[in-house]
């Protein structure tokens, strides 16, 4: 029985290896004469790897006529005889089954559990390969687009891969057939069937981007520390090299931006700002609050924060646009970072926003925090445009805000 080649239509395009196939072969048709049987302990199934053949044989015992006990595991003489005369008493018989004697019933059944087994193994195959190159670049092109995800075909494999919504960056706008690039974040079983989750957002994504673009990196001399990211407008990348004759930054920017400008394309046009990195705190967030020039750093290493002086001009700079340069920056160095004015240092009264929630709602004291403003006075210092410009606060919110403040310093 030629079954393994009549199945040959389930093995082909599903990566399974032929010794596989053979063991699940030889399962289904094992279960097949457990349920006409009973068992198959005393049952044979022979399975030629190398022409594909089939064969069952059933052994039992021969004993003397009339003295069969078990009908399982014992065949009189005579029935022996019939099969081959060549049997003698007390040897066993092996009696060949053949696909008829199971009935169509049976084999359409054990055909189905064979297509299944294989659809298992196939998923299982799947999701085995898929893991282990989790954290990989994949390219694939767009099949569906729905509301929460898009559908892509590897272009490698051809299996189906996922972009949910929430792991596209902010103006990732797929029409179909068009060829997309993202990193495998995850695979997990759903209703046991793999998912391959891809994902643009993830900062992994952006180190093996750097990867293919800088050779330095790829080869070990310059090493990614860590990225951060707000996906579609900011990066940072802090990296070091071992290798001091080695230009960090300019490699990986390379010559006019070369390098880094694909990564940007890829990315939306992300803002990405590479960090030389440094085990000096002061100096690693100097070089993290970039393009902002810092005048002097105090540091409080128990609370993990860092109050930054800068020049008045450069103060937005550091802030970065909605916070997202401070932010980044906190990330990337892990100290939460206040940014004060120069002359700041010198006021000897202060007092901080929480203070005033009495007669602050909370939700704006936070969105003032979120620009750098922790106290009065780092309020009281910026200008009611200014304010309005980076909170994005209501004309009179902010106007309320500057009288409360200023009345507490007697300020007009």
């Amino acid at each position: 029985m030629n079954l393994v080649d009549s199945f040959s239509e389930f093995k082909a395009g599903k990566n399974i290896d032929r010794p596989t196939m053979v063991r699940v072969l030889e399962d289904v048709f094992r279960t097949l004469i457990r349920k006409k049987y009973g068992s198959d302990e005393n049952f044979d199934v022979i399975v030629n790897t190398q022409n594909g053949d089939l064969e069952m044989w059933r052994v039992r015992l021969i004993v003397p006529d009339g003295e069969v006990t078990e009908q399982d595991r014992q065949i009189s003489f005579s029935e022996a005889q019939a099969i081959d005369d060549d049997y003698e008493i007390g040897e066993e018989c092996y009696e060949q089954l053949t696909l008829i004697e199971f009935g169509r019933r049976a084999i359409m059944a054990a055909r189905q559990t064979l297509i299944s087994r294989i659809m298992d193994l196939e998923k299982d195959e799947i999701y085995k390969k898929y893991m282990d190159r989790v954290g990989e670049i994949v390219l694939g092109e767009v099949s569906q687009i729905m509301k929460r995800e898009v559908l892509i075909l590897d272009d490698v494999t051809g299996n189906e891969l996922v972009i949910p919504r929430n792991e596209m960056i902010r103006g990732d706008y797929f029409r179909k057939g068009d060829m997309v690039r993202g990193v495998i974040r995850r695979v997990e079983m759903k209703n046991n069937n793999p998912v391959i989750v891809v994902s643009r957002t993830d900062s992994t994504f952006l180190e093996k981007l750097l990867e293919q673009e800088v050779p330095e990196i790829e080869d070990g001399l310059i090493t990614v520390k860590k990225i951060v990211r707000i996906p579609g407008e900011r990066a940072k990348v802090a990296v070091e090299s071992y290798d001091e004759r080695v230009d960090r930054v300019g490699a990986c920017v390379g010559m006019k931006g070369s390098r880094i400008h694909g990564i940007v394309r890829e990315l939306k046009n992300e803002n990405i700002d590479i960090v030389n990195y440094t085990t000096n705190i002061n100096l690693y967030i100097q070089r993290s609050l970039t393009p902002a020039k810092v005048s002097s750093i105090s540091l409080d290493d128990e609370k993990m924060r860092a109050s930054v002086f800068l020049p008045a001009d450069q103060v937005s700079l550091a802030i970065g646009k909605g916070g997202s340069n401070i932010k980044l920056a906190g990330k990337l160095t892990g100290y939460e970072i206040d940014v004060y004015r120069e002359d700041a240092e010198l006021e000897v009264e202060d007092v901080a926003l929480t203070e005033f929630n009495d007669e602050i709602e909370e939700w704006v004291i936070d969105t003032l925090k979120g620009i750098g403003c922790d106290t009065a006075r780092s309020v009281l210092n910026l200008s009611k445009d200014e304010l309005i410009r980076r909170t994005d606060l209501e004309d009179e919110t902010v106007e309320e805000v500057l009288k409360i403040l200023a009345s507490e310093f007697d300020q007009d």
